[in-house]
């Protein structure tokens, strides 16, 4: 009798033990056909993560009272179209990181999504994917970071975020670092982020600086989007680019139209356009059918996404997107 209460107490400890943690297993299968003409070979071609990044990862919190948390996430990119991992050299090439959240905002240590790929839902019609991606012509300075330490907090509508990243180059603290961040405030239909990021390159002698002040108003029968973003460094580059788009909702589904200009500073006739429409049909709340069409018009001396300066590229894509 009595080890059958021991036996009952120490189950009893841990599931109440269990209960204060959860890890979760989840992903991402998406892929589908594209057709890309870049002025010089036109391809037909299967691609993966067109809507969304293949992927599967883990992800969970730990209660440890007083309302702080232990967070982790690790998470991994593949090829759908061929199995193959998306990072020959890094197994957990999406992110990996681990923090800890409370009342005051939220610290995480890893590789991490960096400041301006983060917003992008904010500032992209198109949420960074499909053939109307605004990277096809912005310069996220990649889409995550490695050894990143980031400091988050979000309250009433507001959020903001400071992100620095160690370049680890011996001798130089300063060479190959990061320093990002960004403020915002949705509520409501309003939607709206200001962010930069400053990337100094692996000698110290030239950074790269992404500014990007973008947002979208809700009116219900349609979502509008305006951004303008600014790219400085690495030698001579001088940017501007400017957004503007809309997604409306349509039977169950969404379609999404843009137009991305960017202006070169530096060398005239060196401008490019892009005019992009998409659309994404929801199956189920897991489960999207989905398709898109862009065409990136580049001046004389511009080679954006094309092979030979002054060029057009056109790029179609027709697929499925399931979440796990």
């Amino acid at each position: 009798m009595k080890k059958s209460l021991v036996a009952l107490a120490v189950l009893a400890a841990s599931g109440a033990a269990m209960a204060q943690s959860s890890v979760t297993l989840y992903g991402v299968a998406d892929v589908g056909f594209a057709v890309e003409d870049n002025g010089t070979t036109s391809t037909t071609r299967m691609d993966s993560s067109n809507l969304n990044g293949n992927r599967w990862g883990l992800k969970g919190a730990e209660d440890l009272g007083g309302g702080l948390k232990a967070i982790f996430v690790i998470e991994s990119g593949f090829s759908l179209d061929t199995g193959a991992q998306a990072s020959a050299t890094s197994l957990f090439n999406r992110q990996s990181y681990v923090g800890v959240s409370g009342g005051f905002g939220t610290v995480k240590f890893g590789r991490q999504m960096n400041s301006v790929y983060s917003n992008s839902g904010t500032f992209d019609p198109f949420g960074d994917a499909l053939a109307g991606d605004t990277a096809r012509l912005l310069n996220y300075q990649g889409s995550r970071t490695d050894n990143a330490i980031t400091y988050a907090y979000a309250a009433s509508g507001f959020r903001g975020e400071f992100q620095y990243a160690l370049g680890e180059v011996a001798g130089n603290s300063s060479a190959s670092r990061m320093i990002g961040g960004f403020v915002g405030y949705k509520n409501g239909p309003i939607d709206v982020v200001l962010t930069t990021q400053d990337t100094r390159n692996a000698t110290d002698t030239d950074s790269t600086k992404v500014t990007l002040l973008g947002g979208n108003y809700n009116f219900g029968f349609a979502k509008a989007f305006l951004t303008f973003d600014m790219e400085k460094g690495t030698g001579t580059t001088d940017l501007r680019h400017l957004v503007v788009g809309a997604t409306v909702p349509i039977a169950s589904g969404s379609l999404m139209l843009s137009y991305i200009q960017r202006q070169d500073q530096v060398v005239d006739d060196k401008d490019a356009e892009q005019f992009a429409i998409g659309y994404t049909y929801d199956l189920s709340k897991r489960t999207a059918l989905y398709t898109s069409y862009s065409r990136l018009t580049n001046d004389a001396k511009s080679s954006v996404k094309v092979v030979k300066a002054g060029d057009t590229n056109s790029l179609f894509n027709l697929g499925v997107r399931h979440f796990f």
